[in-house]
């Protein structure tokens, strides 16, 4: 009987690879080792960085939103406190994009963070 090599599939596996590899310097686009561990290893990082993407937006988020506090006149902490306080239920990505896109509807959510610190501060005095 002669010999099976399954050559279609396995041929047809290796052009895969190598056309996800496409654009890669040198041997990683031409040649399948080197292409199917370049191509891997993009992967793994692909995965990893499509998790990693929300703690980096969320960071991006807090910088712009300290930004806009700070030019309100509030520290992006105290800000974060009286917005709890006030029971405004606000999550951080509205309320950057709010502080990028309408400045003035900003400025209101802050002052009434500052209202309700404020508020805060005297009943804890009494």
């Amino acid at each position: 009987m002669p010999r099976s090599t399954n050559a279609p599939a396995s041929r047809a596996r290796r052009k895969k690879i190598l056309g996800h590899a496409k654009g890669y310097f040198g041997n990683k686009s031409k040649l399948f080792r080197y292409a199917n561990d370049a191509v891997k290893h993009g992967w793994q990082y692909a995965y990893r960085d499509r998790k990693k993407k929300k703690s980096v937006n969320r960071a991006l988020w807090i910088v712009r939103l300290n930004a806009a506090c700070r030019a309100n006149g509030i520290a992006y902490g105290r800000f974060i406190e009286g917005l709890k306080a006030a029971s405004i239920a606000l999550d951080r990505k509205v309320l950057a994009d709010l502080a990028v896109r309408d400045e003035t509807a900003f400025a209101s959510v802050v002052a009434k963070a500052k209202d309700a610190l404020q508020a805060k501060t005297a009943a804890a005095k009494k």
